[in-house]
Protein backbone atom coordinates (compact mmCIF):
# COMPACT_ATOMS: atom_id res chain seq x y z
CA UNK A 1 0.00 0.00 0.00
CA UNK A 2 1.40 3.37 -1.06
CA UNK A 3 1.64 5.53 2.07
CA UNK A 4 1.53 8.72 0.00
CA UNK A 5 -1.97 7.67 -1.02
CA UNK A 6 -2.81 7.05 2.64
CA UNK A 7 -1.48 10.51 3.55
CA UNK A 8 -3.66 12.09 0.88
CA UNK A 9 -6.71 10.30 2.29
CA UNK A 10 -5.93 11.47 5.84
CA UNK A 11 -5.60 15.11 4.77
CA UNK A 12 -8.84 14.95 2.79
CA UNK A 13 -10.64 13.63 5.88
CA UNK A 14 -9.07 16.19 8.22
CA UNK A 15 -9.93 19.13 5.99
CA UNK A 16 -13.16 17.65 4.61
CA UNK A 17 -12.08 18.85 1.19
CA UNK A 18 -10.08 17.46 -1.72
CA UNK A 19 -9.30 21.03 -2.80
CA UNK A 20 -7.76 22.00 0.55
CA UNK A 21 -5.88 18.72 0.80
CA UNK A 22 -4.41 19.31 -2.66
CA UNK A 23 -3.15 22.73 -1.53
CA UNK A 24 -1.47 21.23 1.54
CA UNK A 25 0.17 18.42 -0.44
CA UNK A 26 1.11 20.68 -3.39
CA UNK A 27 -0.84 18.43 -5.77
CA UNK A 28 -3.64 18.95 -8.25
CA UNK A 29 -7.17 18.06 -7.22
CA UNK A 30 -7.23 15.30 -9.82
CA UNK A 31 -4.02 13.80 -8.41
CA UNK A 32 -5.55 13.64 -4.92
CA UNK A 33 -8.78 12.17 -6.29
CA UNK A 34 -6.77 9.55 -8.19
CA UNK A 35 -4.91 8.58 -5.01
CA UNK A 36 -8.16 8.11 -3.13
CA UNK A 37 -9.57 6.06 -6.02
CA UNK A 38 -6.43 3.88 -6.06
CA UNK A 39 -6.87 3.19 -2.33
CA UNK A 40 -10.50 2.26 -2.86
CA UNK A 41 -9.54 -0.14 -5.69
CA UNK A 42 -6.85 -1.75 -3.52
CA UNK A 43 -9.15 -2.14 -0.52
CA UNK A 44 -12.18 -3.11 -2.55
CA UNK A 45 -14.36 -0.64 -0.68
CA UNK A 46 -15.65 2.88 -1.19
CA UNK A 47 -14.06 5.22 1.39
CA UNK A 48 -15.94 8.43 0.61
CA UNK A 49 -19.71 8.68 0.31
CA UNK A 50 -20.21 10.58 -2.97
CA UNK A 51 -24.00 10.55 -2.92
CA UNK A 52 -24.27 13.96 -1.24
CA UNK A 53 -22.67 17.34 -1.89
CA UNK A 54 -21.37 17.51 1.70
CA UNK A 55 -18.19 15.62 2.53
CA UNK A 56 -18.95 12.36 4.29
CA UNK A 57 -17.03 9.14 4.88
CA UNK A 58 -18.56 5.77 4.23
CA UNK A 59 -18.57 3.19 7.02
CA UNK A 60 -15.48 1.63 5.47
CA UNK A 61 -13.82 5.04 5.25
CA UNK A 62 -14.44 5.70 8.93
CA UNK A 63 -12.88 2.36 9.87
CA UNK A 64 -9.95 2.84 7.48
CA UNK A 65 -9.18 6.30 8.94
CA UNK A 66 -8.08 4.66 12.20
CA UNK A 67 -5.71 2.35 10.33
CA UNK A 68 -4.46 5.22 8.13
CA UNK A 69 -3.41 7.33 11.11
CA UNK A 70 -1.69 4.32 12.69
CA UNK A 71 0.16 3.60 9.44
CA UNK A 72 1.41 7.19 9.15
CA UNK A 73 2.39 7.14 12.84
CA UNK A 74 4.47 4.00 12.28
CA UNK A 75 6.04 5.60 9.21
CA UNK A 76 7.10 8.65 11.28
CA UNK A 77 8.58 6.39 13.97
CA UNK A 78 10.53 4.40 11.39
CA UNK A 79 11.93 7.55 9.79
CA UNK A 80 13.01 8.85 13.18
CA UNK A 81 14.65 5.52 14.03
CA UNK A 82 16.31 4.64 10.72
CA UNK A 83 16.31 7.84 8.69
CA UNK A 84 19.38 9.78 7.74
CA UNK A 85 20.79 11.74 10.63
CA UNK A 86 21.38 15.46 10.57
CA UNK A 87 19.05 18.47 10.36
CA UNK A 88 16.67 18.85 7.45
CA UNK A 89 15.00 22.01 6.24
CA UNK A 90 11.32 22.40 7.11
CA UNK A 91 8.73 25.18 7.25
CA UNK A 92 6.66 26.54 10.12
CA UNK A 93 3.61 28.54 9.08
CA UNK A 94 2.62 30.89 11.92
CA UNK A 95 -0.08 33.55 12.03
CA UNK A 96 -0.90 35.76 15.00
CA UNK A 97 -2.92 38.78 16.01
CA UNK A 98 -1.05 42.08 16.15
CA UNK A 99 -1.01 42.20 19.95
CA UNK A 100 1.24 39.11 19.93
CA UNK A 101 3.54 40.74 17.37
CA UNK A 102 4.13 43.70 19.68
CA UNK A 103 4.91 41.49 22.70
CA UNK A 104 6.59 38.07 22.53
CA UNK A 105 6.22 36.82 18.93
CA UNK A 106 9.61 38.07 17.66
CA UNK A 107 11.56 36.77 20.71
CA UNK A 108 9.80 33.43 20.21
CA UNK A 109 10.82 33.29 16.54
CA UNK A 110 14.42 34.15 17.47
CA UNK A 111 14.46 31.37 20.07
CA UNK A 112 13.04 28.80 17.64
CA UNK A 113 15.58 29.79 14.98
CA UNK A 114 18.47 29.27 17.41
CA UNK A 115 17.27 25.79 18.36
CA UNK A 116 16.35 24.79 14.77
CA UNK A 117 18.71 26.52 12.29
CA UNK A 118 17.11 24.71 9.30
CA UNK A 119 13.65 26.18 9.92
CA UNK A 120 11.96 28.37 7.31
CA UNK A 121 9.37 30.72 8.78
CA UNK A 122 6.16 31.79 7.06
CA UNK A 123 4.92 34.55 9.36
CA UNK A 124 1.70 36.55 8.92
CA UNK A 125 -0.24 39.00 11.10
CA UNK A 126 -4.02 38.87 10.74
CA UNK A 127 -7.31 39.30 12.58
CA UNK A 128 -8.75 36.47 14.68
CA UNK A 129 -11.55 35.42 12.24
CA UNK A 130 -9.03 35.07 9.41
CA UNK A 131 -6.58 33.14 11.59
CA UNK A 132 -9.19 30.66 12.75
CA UNK A 133 -10.44 30.12 9.21
CA UNK A 134 -6.93 29.61 7.80
CA UNK A 135 -5.86 26.95 10.30
CA UNK A 136 -9.17 25.12 9.91
CA UNK A 137 -8.45 25.00 6.17
CA UNK A 138 -5.03 23.46 6.89
CA UNK A 139 -3.14 26.47 5.52
CA UNK A 140 -1.28 27.07 8.80
CA UNK A 141 0.64 25.07 11.40
CA UNK A 142 0.29 27.34 14.45
CA UNK A 143 -2.03 30.23 15.27
CA UNK A 144 -2.17 32.71 18.17
CA UNK A 145 -5.54 34.46 18.30
CA UNK A 146 -8.32 35.67 20.59
CA UNK A 147 -10.53 32.64 19.89
CA UNK A 148 -9.90 28.88 19.66
CA UNK A 149 -10.23 27.09 16.32
CA UNK A 150 -12.95 24.46 16.73
CA UNK A 151 -12.18 21.61 14.35
CA UNK A 152 -11.50 17.89 14.64
CA UNK A 153 -7.75 17.31 14.77
CA UNK A 154 -6.89 20.80 16.06
CA UNK A 155 -5.50 21.25 19.57
CA UNK A 156 -6.34 24.48 21.43
CA UNK A 157 -4.38 25.77 24.42
CA UNK A 158 -5.38 28.73 26.58
CA UNK A 159 -2.56 31.22 27.15
CA UNK A 160 -2.34 34.06 29.66
CA UNK A 161 -4.69 36.90 28.64
CA UNK A 162 -3.43 40.44 28.07
CA UNK A 163 -4.45 43.12 30.54
CA UNK A 164 -6.06 46.04 28.67
CA UNK A 165 -5.49 49.71 29.56
CA UNK A 166 -6.20 53.18 28.22
CA UNK A 167 -3.38 55.34 26.83
CA UNK A 168 -3.38 59.05 26.04
CA UNK A 169 -1.02 61.74 24.83
CA UNK A 170 1.65 62.85 27.30
CA UNK A 171 0.74 66.42 26.29
CA UNK A 172 -2.90 65.92 27.25
CA UNK A 173 -4.21 67.11 30.64
CA UNK A 174 -5.79 63.66 31.13
CA UNK A 175 -3.10 62.29 33.41
CA UNK A 176 -3.24 60.45 36.72
CA UNK A 177 -6.50 58.93 37.97
CA UNK A 178 -9.30 59.95 35.59
CA UNK A 179 -12.93 60.02 36.80
CA UNK A 180 -15.53 58.62 34.44
CA UNK A 181 -17.03 62.03 33.61
CA UNK A 182 -13.59 63.37 32.62
CA UNK A 183 -12.80 60.24 30.62
CA UNK A 184 -15.90 60.74 28.49
CA UNK A 185 -14.70 64.17 27.38
CA UNK A 186 -12.30 62.39 25.03
CA UNK A 187 -12.90 60.32 21.93
CA UNK A 188 -12.36 56.63 22.62
CA UNK A 189 -10.44 54.41 20.18
CA UNK A 190 -10.07 50.65 20.21
CA UNK A 191 -9.52 47.66 17.89
CA UNK A 192 -11.59 46.86 14.79
CA UNK A 193 -15.35 46.56 15.14
CA UNK A 194 -16.48 43.20 16.47
CA UNK A 195 -13.11 42.38 18.02
CA UNK A 196 -12.87 41.36 21.68
CA UNK A 197 -11.41 44.76 22.78
CA UNK A 198 -14.10 46.65 20.84
CA UNK A 199 -16.89 44.60 22.41
CA UNK A 200 -15.19 44.98 25.81
CA UNK A 201 -15.18 48.79 25.61
CA UNK A 202 -18.81 48.94 24.46
CA UNK A 203 -19.91 46.58 27.26
CA UNK A 204 -17.88 48.52 29.87
CA UNK A 205 -19.59 51.73 28.79
CA UNK A 206 -22.98 50.02 28.88
CA UNK A 207 -22.31 48.74 32.42
CA UNK A 208 -21.57 52.33 33.43
CA UNK A 209 -24.91 53.46 32.02
CA UNK A 210 -23.50 54.95 28.81
CA UNK A 211 -24.93 53.64 25.56
CA UNK A 212 -24.46 56.54 23.13
CA UNK A 213 -20.72 57.25 23.40
CA UNK A 214 -19.06 56.98 19.98
CA UNK A 215 -16.18 54.49 19.85
CA UNK A 216 -13.68 54.67 16.97
CA UNK A 217 -12.63 51.27 15.51
CA UNK A 218 -8.98 51.25 14.35
CA UNK A 219 -7.45 48.08 12.88
CA UNK A 220 -3.79 48.95 13.57
CA UNK A 221 -2.14 49.05 17.00
CA UNK A 222 0.54 51.41 15.70
CA UNK A 223 -2.15 53.74 14.37
CA UNK A 224 -3.95 53.66 17.73
CA UNK A 225 -0.75 54.69 19.54
CA UNK A 226 0.06 57.47 17.06
CA UNK A 227 -3.48 58.85 17.07
CA UNK A 228 -3.44 58.88 20.87
CA UNK A 229 -0.05 60.61 20.93
CA UNK A 230 -1.39 63.33 18.60
CA UNK A 231 -4.32 64.01 20.91
CA UNK A 232 -7.04 62.53 18.68
CA UNK A 233 -8.43 60.68 21.69
CA UNK A 234 -7.57 57.94 24.16
CA UNK A 235 -6.96 54.37 23.01
CA UNK A 236 -7.21 50.90 24.50
CA UNK A 237 -4.10 48.73 24.23
CA UNK A 238 -2.72 45.63 25.93
CA UNK A 239 -0.71 46.90 28.90
CA UNK A 240 2.44 45.08 27.79
CA UNK A 241 2.15 46.75 24.36
CA UNK A 242 1.41 50.16 25.86
CA UNK A 243 4.52 49.92 28.06
CA UNK A 244 6.66 49.40 24.98
CA UNK A 245 5.08 52.33 23.14
CA UNK A 246 5.69 54.71 26.05
CA UNK A 247 9.41 54.30 25.32
CA UNK A 248 9.14 55.45 21.69
CA UNK A 249 5.84 57.32 21.34
CA UNK A 250 4.70 60.28 23.51
CA UNK A 251 1.85 58.38 25.19
CA UNK A 252 1.25 57.40 28.81
CA UNK A 253 -0.85 54.72 30.48
CA UNK A 254 -3.96 56.16 32.14
CA UNK A 255 -5.65 55.08 35.34
CA UNK A 256 -9.37 55.26 34.77
CA UNK A 257 -12.62 54.41 36.50
CA UNK A 258 -13.72 52.31 33.50
CA UNK A 259 -12.40 48.73 33.85
CA UNK A 260 -11.59 46.86 30.65
CA UNK A 261 -11.83 43.07 30.29
CA UNK A 262 -8.55 41.31 29.43
CA UNK A 263 -7.84 40.15 25.88
CA UNK A 264 -7.98 36.31 25.77
CA UNK A 265 -5.18 34.52 23.93
CA UNK A 266 -5.48 31.03 22.43
CA UNK A 267 -2.97 28.87 20.56
CA UNK A 268 -4.24 26.43 17.93
CA UNK A 269 -2.29 23.77 16.03
CA UNK A 270 -2.84 20.44 14.31
CA UNK A 271 -2.51 17.41 16.57
CA UNK A 272 -0.53 15.46 13.96
CA UNK A 273 2.10 17.67 12.27
CA UNK A 274 3.56 16.54 8.96
CA UNK A 275 6.99 15.66 10.42
CA UNK A 276 8.81 15.16 13.72
CA UNK A 277 10.83 18.40 13.50
CA UNK A 278 7.66 20.42 13.02
CA UNK A 279 6.09 18.73 16.04
CA UNK A 280 9.13 19.48 18.22
CA UNK A 281 9.20 23.10 17.06
CA UNK A 282 5.50 23.61 17.83
CA UNK A 283 6.07 22.13 21.29
CA UNK A 284 8.98 24.54 21.81
CA UNK A 285 6.85 27.45 20.60
CA UNK A 286 4.09 26.54 23.05
CA UNK A 287 6.55 26.30 25.94
CA UNK A 288 7.87 29.78 25.07
CA UNK A 289 4.35 31.23 24.74
CA UNK A 290 3.26 29.88 28.13
CA UNK A 291 6.40 31.21 29.82
CA UNK A 292 6.08 34.62 28.12
CA UNK A 293 2.46 34.84 29.23
CA UNK A 294 3.35 34.13 32.85
CA UNK A 295 5.66 37.15 32.91
CA UNK A 296 2.78 39.52 32.23
CA UNK A 297 -0.23 38.18 34.08
CA UNK A 298 -3.06 40.74 34.14
CA UNK A 299 -3.30 42.78 37.32
CA UNK A 300 -6.35 44.35 38.88
CA UNK A 301 -8.34 46.63 36.61
CA UNK A 302 -6.61 49.90 35.80
CA UNK A 303 -8.94 52.03 37.85
CA UNK A 304 -9.51 49.56 40.68
CA UNK A 305 -12.94 50.87 41.67
CA UNK A 306 -16.15 49.97 39.90
CA UNK A 307 -17.49 52.84 37.81
CA UNK A 308 -20.60 54.51 39.08
CA UNK A 309 -23.71 54.68 36.91
CA UNK A 310 -24.29 57.96 35.14
CA UNK A 311 -27.67 59.50 34.48
CA UNK A 312 -26.34 62.11 32.03
CA UNK A 313 -25.72 60.59 28.55
CA UNK A 314 -23.12 61.78 26.08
Amino acid sequence: MNLKFVEAFVWVVRLKSITRAAEILCLTQSAVSNRIAALEDELGAQLIDRRTSQFRLSDAGTRFMDYAEKLLGIQREMRNEFGKQGPKAFSLRIEAIESILHTWLIPMVDTLKQSSPMINFELTIETTPTLVDQIRRGSLDLVFSALPAQEDGIVNEVLEPFEMVFVGSKKSPCQGEIPLDDLLQYDIMTFQRGSHPHIGVVNALHSAGIDDKHVHAISSISALALLASNGFGIATLPKSVAERFTESVPVSILKTALPLPPLPIHASYWSTPMNAMLKQTIQAAMAFAHEAGRTMRPQETAGGAKPRKRSTRR
